[in-house]
């Protein structure tokens, strides 16, 4: 394990890596002590860039709890594989899985942004028990349909070089170069991510906060997936889907729902 700063300082997190189903190691960042809150962040980000930088974790750390907090696969400091064989379908719901059984998770929470998510959905699905839930930038149109969203990222990455100011994929590309993502690895990635039907959301049983900015319809309608959930409800934070996570309004948002006894 190593010992890391980021961002300004007061952000101190510990890091370790752990080997996942297929031997492909993951970078995992850990922050605070108490209930551990396992955190998946969304596309081209990094567990830094969602939720290290702009004091989410921090806040969860100070609340009690320990932010868990895993770079995806071909993400962050995790291993890039480039062989097609390292993206079976599924792989981020089954990395998810590996990660609570190597850290020996039982009693805890799982929030996801974006395709985190999606992943988090996707391994509720496939038998994770979290006690708490959160969908965040995410609707019920975003959790089916992924290969209009892959195709559009594809599309981003196979014309990387030429994209210029006032195409469509201008700020996915940019923030691709902002993250230095290594595009073999993201491409092999986007096309190994499961759709799930609205019929098998009736699986996710704990509560769950879906948590959305006002500005954001990039996932569909997060009052709809509240709507769908057995036990959910919507909750509004200012911003787009790029710059809800952003707000403190998020970090608070995670600690009010995930502190709550009843």
């Amino acid at each position: 394990m190593v010992s890391t700063t980021v961002g300004d300082g007061r952000t101190e997190a510990s890091s370790e890596r752990i080997t996942s189903f297929d031997g492909v190691e993951l970078a995992v960042h850990r922050m605070g002590e108490g209930r551990p809150v396992l955190m998946l962040h969304g596309l081209f980000s990094s567990a830094e860039m969602n939720w290290i930088r702009f004091g989410h974790a921090r806040k969860l750390a100070d609340a009690g709890f320990e932010a868990i907090m895993p770079d995806l696969r071909a993400h962050g400091d995790s291993a890039k594989p480039h062989e097609p064989e390292a993206y079976p379908q599924g792989v981020l719901a089954k990395d998810a899985g590996a990660l609570v059984a190597a850290l020996g998770l039982e009693d805890y929470d799982l929030v996801g942004f974006s395709l985190g998510a999606r992943t988090s959905a996707r391994a509720v699905i496939e038998g994770l028990r979290p006690r708490r839930l959160v969908l965040s930038g995410m609707g019920l149109q975003g959790l089916a349909g992924w290969s209009g969203r892959s195709a559009f990222f594809i599309d981003a990455i196979d014309r990387f070089e030429e994209v210029e100011r006032g195409d469509p994929a201008f700020m996915a590309v940019s923030f691709m170069k902002t993250m230095k993502i290594d595009r073999v690895a993201a491409r092999l990635l986007l096309q190994a991510v499961d759709d799930t039907d609205p019929e098998e959301l009736a699986k996710i049983t704990m509560p769950t906060l879906v948590l959305c900015g006002d500005k954001d319809d990039d996932n569909g309608s997060a009052t709809e997936l509240a709507e769908a959930l057995p036990d959910a409800r919507h909750v509004e934070i200012p911003g787009t889907h790029m710059s809800s996570v952003t707000e403190g309004a998020l970090g608070d948002a995670l600690v009010e729902f995930l502190g709550a006894t009843a």
